[in-house]
């Protein structure tokens, strides 16, 4: 991005160390840099381990560095001169940095929606005072003097004041809950019990349907179950301020309404209540006000200004920020409004199922009989427990059922729900090992592995993927596989929501445009409303009896699962997105006299 502006922008050079790599390379950002040509030190080798270190007052912002370096571990951009200003915090020189902070608010729920990488949960460590802001000056302790200078005549001075004299009471729901058992010794109940302040143990056991588990280890839970018992301890904190780091994951559509109905009560209460969440459905149904996060993953992120919810997610979605003129994606996301793709689904049939059963010692499943035809997708919902793993491994041919038969005369590549990361080796041989033969400049290279973000990962061992990295990993993994049909296991898992969206929509283009077959489970709601042609719903009781519908039209199947979900759906009318009709609203009150839970036309 040349520097055209001088004086109006400001550069931000960012290095990734573990993709910089300089025993393996030419050192080109160094040789080629022109700074460095005409005798300037712009680009110089850190002494300690020859890593590159960029000067950000001497570089010219020609980019030649980042297309010369071999493994795309450079980012320079200009950033508006104004920005500088703004600068909240600085890891280091030539690392990540953030710009402004969103603001938290008595009695609503404020949500954040970005990217991951983007500094989210810096901010809510920045937030809840476990991490004291250097407003980019990290090569000294920045006093709170400073900071509290900084924030003069602004409603965030009063809350660094509370996290400067120790009197702030924040409570984190954190990111990582299966870190909990490391932290934690004992049972559920004894977790709850000591972290009760507000007395609330006993409703949030209700609510969150944590009965069962009050006297199992905490280490012996499901992930969904931690993230429920985390959610639980949150919320029965005594605090002034509660920050919830994406609170959805390993939760199904009706856990994550329970958990919604948690955080919301918090807000209801006068709370200041922050929530990171990347289903969209649930962000949308949860929040009052939005700030967007944008930028550059690993780089820097930048908070945008308080947003109501609707105008939040559609410039989310818009990727443009109207009130600060901003475009920050080069796309708009736009749902397709038209309500089936029948047109694309050819009537040949690639599997076929008669009615299926499989028992287990203590869970039964009955699924009616089916079939899978060419150029569609089969969206499968459901709460957990229900068998939709079970019924997915029964079609991939990895259980047999007890009676029924399945006619596959294809083949199917399998994405299973938990992923494993014992894989020895980088993100490369594991695509070699998927597909079976050189990548590297291949078709696939340009039709699935560019597309899906992960060439950039190739050098990256797959033990230190981040989760979502890992997702994405695994869903081209097993679209490399020669197969007819693409059966995936919860390919949202872990990802940010641009990730979620552009993932669906490639996996659309995919099965259309190779005449192949997808079979998706998924819990965000929006992933399956944007990729599903028909939908299998399971209805039964969680861990004891599950049965599957036949596949039915997506309107009928929608329809019928948002009833047993209790909740309305509106098409929003600038981004022909879903939208959750707020509970006994005028419009949530109508559709349901109706009958038509899911939208068919604009309201």
């Amino acid at each position: 991005m040349g520097n055209s502006e001088g004086e109006n922008t400001h550069r931000v050079a960012v290095l990734d160390e573990e993709l910089c790599q300089p025993r393996k390379c030419g050192l080109e950002c160094i040789v080629y840099c022109p700074v460095n040509k005409t005798g300037g030190e712009c680009i110089i080798q850190r002494p300690e381990d020859g890593k590159a270190v960029i000067s950000e007052d001497l570089c010219t912002g020609c980019g030649i560095c980042i297309k010369k370096c071999p493994f795309d571990a450079i980012v320079i951009v200009n950033l508006a001169k104004e920005l500088s200003e703004d600068k909240i915090h600085q890891y280091g020189i030539n690392s990540f940095r953030f710009y402004r902070l969103p603001t938290p608010k008595k009695g609503a729920v404020v949500g954040l929606v970005g990217r991951n990488g983007m500094g989210k949960s810096t901010i809510v460590n920045v937030l809840s005072g476990g991490m004291k802001p250097n407003l980019g000056k990290y090569d000294r302790e920045v006093s709170w003097d400073e900071i509290l200078k900084y924030y003069q005549g602004t409603e965030m001075k009063q809350h660094f004041e509370k996290i400067a004299n120790g009197t702030m009471k924040a409570s984190i729901k954190p990111q990582l809950v299966y870190l909990i058992p490391k932290a934690f010794k004992g049972t559920t109940k004894e977790l709850l019990a000591k972290y009760d302040e507000r007395k609330v143990a006993d409703k949030l056991i209700q609510q969150l349907s944590l009965q069962n588990i009050l006297e199992r280890d905490v280490s012996q839970l499901s992930g969904g179950e931690l993230q429920r018992l985390a959610v639980a301890v949150a919320a029965a904190k005594d605090a002034e301020y509660y920050f919830f780091d994406e609170p959805s994951s390993y939760n199904d559509i009706y856990q994550r309404l329970a958990v919604a109905k948690v955080i919301r009560e918090l807000a209801e209460q006068g709370k200041s209540v922050m929530v990171v969440e990347h289903d969209m459905t649930l962000l949308d149904y949860l929040s009052d006000y939005v700030h967007i996060i944008y930028g550059e993953p690993g780089a820097y992120g930048i908070v945008s200004t308080m947003q109501s919810t609707k105008v939040g997610i559609n410039s989310f979605l818009e990727g443009y920020l109207q009130a600060e003129n901003v475009r920050f994606r080069d796309k708009a996301f736009k749902f397709d409004i038209a309500s089936s793709n029948d047109d694309v689904i050819l009537d040949v049939t690639t599997a076929s199922y008669t009615d299926l059963a499989k028992s287990f010692p203590s869970f039964k499943l009955k699924v009616a009989a089916g079939r899978v035809r060419k150029g569609e997708i089969v969206g499968i919902v459901g709460a957990n427990a229900l068998g939709k793993t079970t019924f997915m491994r029964m079609l991939a041919g990895v259980d047999k059922p007890d009676s029924g038969t399945i006619d596959v005369g294809a083949k199917i590549s399998y994405k299973p729900q938990y992923l494993s990361q014992d894989y020895e080796g980088d993100v490369r041989s594991l695509m070699y090992a998927a597909y079976q033969s050189p990548i590297e400049s291949s078709t696939v290279e340009e039709q699935i592995i560019i597309p899906m973000g992960v060439k950039k990962l190739y050098e990256k061992s797959v033990k230190n993927l981040s989760g979502g990295e890992l997702q994405k990993v695994a869903v081209v993994a097993s679209l490399l596989r020669q197969a007819d049909i693409y059966a995936l296991d919860e390919p949202s898992a872990f990802l940010d929501a641009e990730d979620r969206i552009a993932v669906a929509k490639f996996l659309q283009r995919f099965v259309r445009a190779q005449g192949k077959s997808a079979i998706i489970i998924d819990h965000d709601m929006q992933l399956i409303d944007l990729v599903a042609d028909t939908l299998v719903i399971f209805e039964g009781q969680p861990g004891l009896e599950g049965s599957a519908t036949s596949p039915m039209r997506k309107e009928d199947g929608m329809n019928r699962f948002l009833k047993a979900l209790s909740i309305t759906y509106r098409r929003d009318e600038t981004t022909g997105r879903p939208r959750v009709n707020k509970e006994a609203g005028r419009l949530d009150r109508e559709q349901k006299q109706s009958g038509n839970y899911y939208y068919v036309k604009n309201p």
